[in-house]
């Protein structure tokens, strides 16, 4: 086995490609981390995006139209979870897990009712999200690789770990946000409206959670298999631990799983046993949460100890 056919120039862009749909999945999990809400349901969000991504682009021959469509079902699960919580004060990990098998079978359902298919669905008029190419870079292999035929997402997805960023630290609104999941009697009692914030990171995390599926139906293929997100809305949670629900940090966690999975498929390529490639990101996924526990709960002793100090 040859490593550099392995580790070349063009794993960089195959990881930004598998690091886009986890990277939608961790910021919407970082959002509603903010508000003290766990968006376990994040995984179902992304499967029923993908599911009308790839519907409505296949009826209406609309890429845009499809987009916004599963952002408007990310909405709708997430809203679901919203009120579920917050007005009826369900358990949110319940709930999230209630979603996550809601979206797989009613995904088979409607994959069998309107589309005709089961397991998978893949038809020449299904309009992917289109690339981002220069001509000008096309002579050079190496900077055709590196900056050629990204997905209009892959290019937004890095824009919004920025867009986020700011928000979360640099306005008045993220100040309030972090205020209502860290001290949210006091946040209520300056006279700032708890419910209202966390409604509104519900509704922005559902947006994050369609666009995650709607790339990886129609940006990252062009076909919807059944469960096809395999667990990439847990890892965007785990990212998000990792980075402890910051936006930057929470990127390098899913530039982590990416990098993994594109390895991954590589190295299948060369006779690895399939079962071993795929336990590959659940593998990480567990390493990366037991750091992030393990950096928290001594970031916790820290904290205590200095208390007691200043205390004493």
């Amino acid at each position: 086995m040859d490593l550099m056919n392995i580790f070349d120039y063009t794993l960089v862009h195959a990881t930004i490609r598998a690091t886009t749909p986890i990277l939608f999945a961790a910021l919407a999990a970082v959002i509603t981390q903010q508000a003290d809400i766990i968006n376990i349901g994040t995984e179902g969000i992304m499967l029923m995006g993908a599911f009308v991504a790839v519907c409505v682009s296949f009826f209406t021959g609309s890429w845009l139209v499809a987009i916004f469509a599963a952002m408007i079902a990310g909405v709708v699960f997430s809203l679901i979870m919203a009120v579920a919580h917050i007005k009826y004060n369900a358990d949110i990990c319940a709930i999230g897990t209630a979603i996550n098998l809601l979206a797989v079978a009613l995904t088979r359902f409607l994959l069998k009712q309107f589309l005709g298919a089961s397991g998978t669905f893949h038809d020449p008029k299904i309009v992917g999200i289109p690339k981002v190419h220069f001509d000008f870079l096309t002579s050079n292999k190496y900077l055709n690789s590196l900056f050629n035929d990204y997905s209009i997402l892959e290019i937004f997805g890095i824009i919004a770990v920025i867009i986020f960023a700011f928000l979360l630290y640099r306005t008045v609104w993220g100040l309030r946000l972090r205020a209502t999941g860290k001290f949210s009697l006091a946040t209520e009692t300056a006279g700032i409206n708890i419910v209202a914030m966390k409604y509104q990171v519900m509704i922005i995390s559902g947006v994050l959670g369609g666009l995650a599926g709607a790339h990886l139906s129609i940006g990252y293929s062009q076909l919807f298999t059944e469960n096809m997100t395999n667990g990439r809305g847990f890892m965007g949670v785990a990212a998000m631990f990792f980075g402890n629900a910051n936006p930057i940090f929470s990127w390098i966690g899913c530039t982590l799983f990416g990098l993994i999975d594109s390895i991954g498929a590589r190295l299948q390529s060369y006779g690895w046993p399939s079962q071993f490639v795929l336990m590959l990101p659940y593998v990480i996924t567990i390493l990366v949460l037991t750091i992030s526990m393990i950096h928290k709960k001594r970031r916790e002793i820290k904290i205590k100890s200095s208390l007691n100090k200043t205390e004493e």
